[in-house]
């Protein structure tokens, strides 16, 4: 990293102002939510965890994020193009990820139809592992945000890295885009409606698959592990299984459709501990550098309460593949492990 962009001393990061920044944010600020660390005339130091990744950018004077022009080190994000990287001491990489592909790699098989519940055209990734067997069922994880676990998450290739070890079973891995993820995923009945509808039906129809809920699973990060855990919770009948990485659980059903992961509440806590799901095993995670990170742990703790079979772990990072990337790797271990 060049010299004037940040400057890391111990646990404290040190960021030199570029021309026209009038603030720094970033995981710190939890992006625009907080207001941004102001520019006042000389360097913005910031204690940071030790070990950790952080992702942050410049705002303008027209109020828009801009990348650092002195820090080359990108980040995974694959929705904004202006973060970038601070690493303080070493940010631990999970040992999955070492290593060059395995010769043995499974197979990505796109699909696209006509939406009928939500307008517009649906796409797909259906991931087959190495070796699949049509004679063979095999457990299937309906995976929120399908391009980016695809692409940046590498969900893929993990599992091909997982398989060459012997590290988990094989699986199915279905990778849904979403139209408005915002509208989709944050606590819509609709959803589910689109998975036993148009999603189930053809996956199942065409690929080797569990049809039981014992062996399917949901997975998604921030609002994709709010549905995931919010549809698996509620139906026995479909789901056991559920990945949910930084999952936005600050959230309450709004019958005007509105967003809020901010100050709506934990209803979904307060939810599964009136009602509490024992049929699920749950992989929860998050980012220690997140705004989700109470949520996440008062979810974690209210799972433990309840005897509900889960892991949970926390990154030191943000709300970002950085972290998802890691915890993606000890959740298919924990939800597909061979012992």
């Amino acid at each position: 990293m060049p010299f004037m962009a940040v400057r890391v001393s111990g646990r404290t990061a040190i960021f030199t102002p570029p021309p026209g920044a009038v603030g720094l944010l970033g995981d710190f600020t939890d992006w625009q939510k907080n207001p941004a660390l102001p520019v006042t005339g000389g360097d913005i130091s910031l204690e940071l965890p030790r070990d950790s990744f952080t992702e942050y950018a410049w705002l303008g004077e027209d109020g828009k994020p801009f990348a650092d022009p002195d820090n080359s080190v990108r980040t995974l994000n694959p929705w904004w193009p202006y973060p970038r990287g601070v690493e303080v001491g070493t940010y631990a990489r999970h040992a999955l990820w070492e290593g060059e592909a395995p010769h043995q790699q499974g197979h990505a098989h796109r699909l696209a139809w006509e939406g009928r519940v939500f307008p517009g055209t649906r796409r797909a990734y259906v991931y087959t592992p190495p070796f699949y067997d049509s004679a063979r069922l095999y457990p299937v994880y309906y995976v929120q945000d399908g391009v980016a676990f695809l692409r940046t998450g590498k969900l893929g290739e993990l599992m091909d890295k997982a398989l060459a070890r012997t590290l988990v079973q094989p699986a199915v891995l279905v990778f849904l885009e979403p139209g408005d993820r915002s509208e989709e995923y944050y606590l819509n009945d609709a959803y589910l409606d689109f998975l036993t509808d148009e999603v189930l039906p053809r996956i199942e129809g065409e690929y080797s698959v569990s049809r039981e809920a014992s062996g399917r699973g949901l997975w998604g990060a921030s609002l994709g592990g709010l549905i995931s855990l919010y549809l698996g919770a509620a139906r026995p009948d479909l789901f056991s299984r559920v990945v949910a990485h930084s999952g936005a659980f600050i959230a309450r059903p709004d019958e005007r459709g509105r967003t809020n992961t901010t100050t709506a509440g934990e209803w979904l806590r307060e939810r599964l501990e009136a009602a509490p799901p024992r049929h699920l095993r749950v992989s929860l995670d998050t980012g220690t550098l997140e705004w989700l990170l109470a949520p996440n742990r008062r979810m974690a703790a209210a799972l433990a309460d309840l005897d509900i079979p889960h892991q949970y772990r926390e990154y030191q990072s943000g709300h970002n593949w950085v972290t998802w990337r890691q915890a993606a790797a000890e959740a298919l271990l924990y939800m597909l492990s061979k012992a």
